[in-house]
């Protein structure tokens, strides 16, 4: 089973077309899609609207492979659950966006090698092909590494720091005042 997701604040019916016209192509029945405000009407996908939480997941874990925007909670989701991800970011050029940020994570994730981008609709299509062996499965661990969570706590006691004598410091500036006045 292929799984779709576009989110649900706006419309992405260029992914979901072509999703649906290589389904159709390919002779696949198996494709669900969670399509959000989309106004395209597809022909072979099973589509929803919205999922709940704990029902995208659920389509997540069954899929071979997900297809979704750029966006972070797709991406982790299935990284998480170790699925390989084709993303297609949205372009603010065709008013699928606000502004192009799913670009910049397209390549940063592409960067760490842990999805397959395609920036247009060939590249989707020979993903799509390829859907099997995917390169780009890596199970994402759902807790913070050491690393991170000691150097998120040396960051916060430097500015607990600072800060205690920020207040140290005014606290007195505050006292030679008070006395002058």
């Amino acid at each position: 089973m292929i799984f779709v997701t576009v989110g649900v604040q706006l419309p992405f019916d260029r992914l979901i077309r072509v999703v649906d016209e290589w389904a159709e192509k390919a002779n696949r029945s198996d494709v669900v899609a969670q399509v959000g405000a989309s106004t395209y009407s597809p022909k072979r996908l099973t589509v929803y609207a919205q999922l709940a939480i704990d029902e995208f997941k659920k389509f997540v874990e069954q899929a071979e492979v997900v297809v979704a925007h750029a966006g972070m909670g797709s991406i982790i989701t299935a990284l998480e659950l170790g699925k390989p991800i084709i993303i297609m970011p949205r372009l603010a050029s065709l008013g699928e966006h606000r502004n192009d940020h799913q670009l910049a994570t397209a390549a940063h994730m592409a960067a760490q090698k842990l999805i397959n981008v395609a920036h247009n609709q060939e590249e989707l299509l020979s993903l799509l092909d390829k859907v099997g062996p995917l390169e780009g499965v890596h199970r994402a661990n759902p807790h913070a590494s050491p690393e991170l969570l000691n150097t998120v706590k040396s960051f916060i006691q430097r500015v607990d720091h600072r800060e205690r004598r920020k207040a140290t410091v005014f606290n007195k500036l505050s006292s030679v005042l008070n006395k002058i006045a």
